[in-house]
């Protein structure tokens, strides 16, 4: 097992990461609490993604899952477990996450295609959704809907990604747009692995990006008044998410000739708009474009 370290110096380092943007004004002590969190779901993420004997990476995450467990009467190996679950319990975030986030990682091994959205979005929900949740708690909140906004949004993050690296998947095996989608559009997974791009294409593309901007507004509509303050940092990782779903759409859906992003200018940009927002809200509307959905 990789030692966690890297990642923190790596967190640091990456001054051009949506993570970066969105979560280094935190209070010393959440961003610590976020750091952490992320160099667990970094490293999980590898288990899954770094070699090719499925076998070993199942054998790697069930190793990984014990430790957790370990980690929560304090007799874990790696420090990095037993400083997570000093976090879980500071925070009182509800363990159930983090094994639901593992189960997540586990299905990239066990699950190379996606027949329906339901299957995808139970997906979402296990690789993303419970990383609003946890991040939830450390920000804390005042009303229980709110929660709904980390589930509504993390579902809104993993969609977009999924669309904006479908070329990366691909070569990797795997294909998460669900094949009824295909069907209804027909286009077939060998258009897909040979990265064509036509009329099918983007109206299954349209239709994808359809339902992530759903889940965008579902999340805004979740989002308690009082708690806006407290999930800035979510606030503008929804945000800059947001402007890269418009991005995908105004390339025409080209997903495949290059990797779209955003600049790290732009970035910061809606990272500061946004607090300028939380200390101006009548005025806000003059600055930034009334879409964003935070």
């Amino acid at each position: 097992m990789e030692n966690a370290a890297i990642y923190f110096s790596e967190f640091e380092q990456n001054k051009k990461s949506n993570f970066y943007f969105s979560f280094f004004s935190l209070p010393h002590l959440q961003r610590d609490a976020i750091e952490t969190i992320y160099a667990f779901c970094r490293l999980t993420d590898d288990i899954v993604d770094e070699g090719s004997n499925e076998k070993e990476q199942h054998a790697k995450l069930l190793q990984w899952t014990d430790e957790l467990k370990r980690a929560l009467y304090g007799v874990s190996r790696y420090s990095l477990l037993n400083k997570l679950v000093s976090i879980i319990h500071r925070f009182n975030i509800p363990v159930e996450h983090f094994y639901e986030l593992i189960k997540g990682m586990e299905m990239d091994l066990t699950q190379k295609r996606y027949g329906t959205f339901g299957e995808l979005e139970l997906y979402c929900y296990r690789v993303a959704s419970t990383v609003g949740l946890i991040c939830a708690e450390v920000f804390g909140y005042h009303q229980e809907k709110t929660k709904e906004y980390a589930v509504n949004l993390g579902k809104a993050l993993q969609l977009t990604n999924i669309l904006r690296d479908i070329k990366d998947d691909a070569k990797r095996g795997r294909i998460y747009l669900p094949l009824e989608d295909l069907r209804r559009f027909g286009y077939t997974e060998e258009e897909l692995l040979r990265f064509e791009i036509n009329d099918k294409f983007r109206a299954l593309m349209k239709f994808e990006c359809s339902r992530a901007r759903d889940y965008f507004r579902k999340a805004k509509a979740s989002l308690a008044e009082e708690d806006k303050v407290l999930f800035t940092a979510a606030r503008t990782m929804g945000n800059i998410y947001y402007l890269l779903l418009l991005r995908i759409e105004n390339s025409g859906y080209d997903v495949f000739s290059r990797r779209i992003r955003l600049s790290s200018p732009l970035k910061l940009l809606v990272a500061m708009v946004l607090r300028l927002r939380n200390n101006f809200p009548k005025n806000f509307h003059r600055y930034v474009r009334k879409e964003l959905p935070a």
